[in-house]
């Protein structure tokens, strides 16, 4: 069974999309509809600008969201998921490439989720690190007994995981990871404290947005970040998606549930190869390839 994966916030370079862009009528006419919809040209800074210019909160998630979207758009009969999951801001291109949710509808809501976010971080010093090398368990632990907020945020594979929260709670968290036995507790280069408690006034912003936002039922299972489970209704889609800005991004779960499911092969659609990596780390007898 083939799983088509779609990759988050981070995944951008300068050149995304470029070639479809130029080589596809369709990938060249929704990227423009793109331009429209987000009232600047987006693909001038895809296409041609600098890594700063890329990382601007109203153009990273976007970016990446039309990157995966056009190109799974432009595999036209080839793309016959049986099954699809997106990191983080990945679940979106993973929902409208699934058909939950229209082109136009996914970027205007991945936009709002983006200012959303950027708001939430301007208000209250808040930032995530990387930790390797501690199981699951034992960093959760150390997240409960660190005084302030903070969480486990990402589960990208056994021995990776990325705490969130409040800068001075991440500090001594990082600290007491390392004590722990980790072999690196890093502070990472984002604006705030993704997927925590802390983006609490954004998830309320794009809650209202999300309801007011027709979904459809997908052609296939989408494997959600907040269960990890194998979600197909629409109301069910909506919920999790609005509980995700402030719930871990279960993408360990997710994987192996698939893998469970049947999954024998996955294809990562979209900017890098980030989750074939992450894939591979969780389950080294499965296929991967790139769209």
């Amino acid at each position: 069974m083939k799983a088509y994966v779609f990759p988050g916030q981070g995944a951008q370079f300068t050149g995304m999309g470029k070639e479809l862009y130029e080589n596809s009528a369709e990938a060249k006419e929704l990227f423009e509809k793109a331009n429209e919809i987000l009232g600047f040209r987006i693909t001038d800074i895809m296409f041609e600008g600098t890594a700063d210019e890329l990382k601007q909160t109203k153009v990273t998630q976007p970016a990446v969201f039309l990157h995966s979207v056009v190109l799974a758009k432009t595999l036209g009969a080839d793309f016959k998921p049986d099954m699809v999951a997106g990191h983080s801001l990945g679940e979106f291109s993973a929902l409208v490439a699934a058909g939950a949710l229209s082109f136009e509808d996914g970027l205007k809501l991945v936009s709002q989720r983006a200012m959303a976010m950027q708001k939430a971080c301007e208000a209250a010093p808040s930032t995530m690190a990387a930790v390797l090398g501690l199981d699951d368990k034992t960093v959760e632990e150390v997240c409960e007994a660190t005084e302030g907020v903070v969480v486990a945020a990402n589960y990208n594979c056994p021995g990776q995981l990325v705490i969130s929260g409040e800068t001075e709670a991440i500090d001594r968290a990082c600290e007491a990871m390392k004590e722990a036995g980790a072999k690196r507790a890093l502070k990472l280069p984002v604006g705030g404290a993704f997927h925590s408690p802390m983006m609490e006034p954004a998830r309320e912003e794009l809650a209202a947005a999300i309801e007011a936002t027709t979904f459809a039922k997908p052609v296939c299972p989408v494997y959600q970040n907040v269960p990890a489970t194998a979600v197909t209704e629409p109301e069910t889609i909506k919920e999790n998606l609005i509980k995700q800005l402030t719930a871990p991004v279960k993408w360990t779960q997710s994987v192996q549930n698939m893998i469970a499911d049947g999954a024998t092969e996955f294809t990562e659609v979209g900017p890098g190869n980030v989750l074939q990596g992450l894939v591979k780390k969780i389950n080294k007898e499965v296929a991967t390839s790139a769209a």
